[in-house]
């Protein structure tokens, strides 16, 4: 982070550590789902859980575009919302109890907020000192 508080990074988004944090429980949870579930139902929610850093990390890299980095936050958005719906799959096939599913679904409804907030506030950080016009 700069002197003034502004993250340098996508790694110092608050958003970022906590959509790494939210993908390494995932993959620890999943380790317990059954084997046949290895190659549908853990790689899902695993590969969208990821997925959700990523695409926050591509929308930094294309601040330079409002429209891109708008895009890409809204991308995140859905691997999240894709996320919560695996989350409630694993439930109803009774690999995680109503509890793990709202503890982890309220994880990922902040995150979603966090990344709505972002997008709201695009111009906060997309620099216009770089910003190529595309409205």
């Amino acid at each position: 982070m700069s002197r003034l508080g502004h993250a340098e990074s996508f790694r110092d988004l608050v958003v970022y550590k906590n959509a790494r944090k939210f993908a390494k429980s995932i993959f620890e949870l999943t380790k317990s789902f059954p084997k046949e579930e290895m190659y549908s139902l853990t790689d899902q929610v695993r590969r969208s859980s990821r997925s959700i850093g990523a695409q926050i990390a591509e929308a930094w890299a294309k601040r330079r575009y409002k429209k891109h980095f708008i895009s890409k936050l809204t991308d995140a958005d859905g691997e999240q919302q894709e996320t919560q719906h695996w989350i409630e799959t694993a439930e109803d096939c009774r690999y995680l109890s109503p509890e793990q599913t709202q503890k982890l679904n309220s994880a990922l409804s902040e995150i979603g907020r966090m990344i709505n907030s972002m997008i709201n506030k695009a111009d906060i950080f997309c620099d216009k000192r770089f910003s190529v016009t595309d409205d």
